[in-house]
């Protein structure tokens, strides 16, 4: 950005946000939001939208009374209700002198690494052009096994993506509370969390809404990953007036999620490898080896390895744990899983030895704190 003052925000907005009680899409719900967005982008902001909503606004056409249940009702709902969700959109923005653009994407274009990075660059042009991206999961093609899960996850994954200084979530709830504020009066909220701990997980609960597929679970995942990358981020209700622009000016009610201390700030190399990549196999390592790359950073030999598991290429992500199947971290590696078992039969054997240096393969140890997520 231009200043100090002036962000990259990437804004989630939930189903339940953009909805009326009858499940049709809310021309008022979306121009508060656009209003808001405009404001921030009055003020020299870039925003990017992760927009829920495309089965929600469709459904009811198909005659559903309630949202469908299988895998194509739901894609035929988002056929229809994401032109319509992406129109509404387009007329608002551009009252507002600004142009709209639609991003359907689904987990595969992310965990392959050049399709990830053709992502990146297409938002960075419609940025730097003053056009406001508006990201979605393409429900219309997307099937279980390639799903994000949820755009909570996916604004966080996008937030790291294009290199975003804050990541604000809206729902339905106004931030994080110790315990269900709709079931306890004397819940409190918390302002802001430093941390992600058991005890922080412990308090997120089931989806609160009929329309979203999200819950207070997937947020926090997602404020495992924002964090792990080093953006700071919201939660909080979208109906609450103003919110948008006042997270952004961190004035808002809610619940902020920043660290004191960066222990974990991947770059964007380290970011895809951590949440995005997939990995493709596993290698097992013993405990000297351990020491060396838990404790020393170094690489991983092939000397180090204990077991493999699983069949990968040259190039591949894998999963490094220890001989107790505690998860390390993942590094990409140089051989194949191939070759590297003919190096240790050769070892074995003591025959000739398969032509590999000391750094055969890398292992981006850093990530072995978001590995969870």
């Amino acid at each position: 950005m231009t200043s100090d003052n002036q962000k990259r925000v990437v804004i989630k907005i939930g189903s339940s946000s953009l909805t009326s009680s009858s499940g049709d899409i809310s021309r008022r719900k979306i121009q508060r939001i656009t209003d808001q967005v405009a404001e921030l982008k009055d003020d020299g902001h870039e925003v990017v939208l992760v927009s829920s909503g495309a089965v929600a606004a469709g459904y009811r056409t198909l005659g559903f009374v309630n949202r469908p249940s299988s895998l194509p009702e739901k894609q035929a709902a988002a056929a229809i209700g994401q032109g319509r969700l992406i129109e509404t959109y387009s007329e608002l923005f551009t009252s507002h002198g600004y142009a709209a653009s639609q991003i359907l994407i689904t987990r595969s274009d992310f965990s392959d690494e050049t399709r990830y990075n053709n992502v990146r660059n297409t938002i960075n042009v419609l940025l730097e052009r003053g056009i406001v991206p508006i990201v979605n999961e393409n429900d219309t093609v997307t099937t279980d096994r390639l799903r994000f899960g949820d755009n909570d996850t996916l604004s966080a994954k996008v937030a790291g993506l294009v290199d975003s200084d804050q990541l604000v979530i809206l729902s339905d709830i106004d931030g994080l509370y110790n315990d269900d504020p709709r079931k306890n009066p004397d819940a409190e909220l918390l302002k802001e969390v430093t941390k992600i701990t058991p005890q922080i997980e412990d308090m997120a609960g089931e989806p609160g809404s009929a329309v979203g597929t999200g819950g207070m679970r997937s947020k926090i995942d997602a404020f495992k990953i924002s964090m792990a990358s080093g953006i700071p981020s919201f939660l909080g209700k979208a109906g609450v007036k103003n919110i948008i622009v006042e997270a952004v000016n961190e004035t808002a009610r809610g619940t902020y999620f920043d660290i004191e201390k960066i222990d974990v700030n991947l770059d964007r190399k380290r970011q895809w490898i951590a949440f995005n990549s997939g990995p493709e196999g596993e290698i097992l390592i013993d405990q000297n080896a351990k020491n060396v790359i838990v404790n020393d950073k170094g690489n991983l030999q092939p000397s180090h390895i204990y077991q493999i598991n699983g069949y990968f290429k040259k190039g591949s992500v894998v999963r490094i744990l220890d001989t107790d199947n505690n998860k390390l971290g993942l590094g990409v590696v140089n051989y194949s899983s191939k070759d590297l078992e003919e190096f240790q039969l050769n070892q074995q054997d003591q025959d000739d030895e398969v032509a590999m240096n000391s750094d055969s393969f890398v292992c981006e140890l850093d990530i072995a704190i978001p590995l969870g997520v």
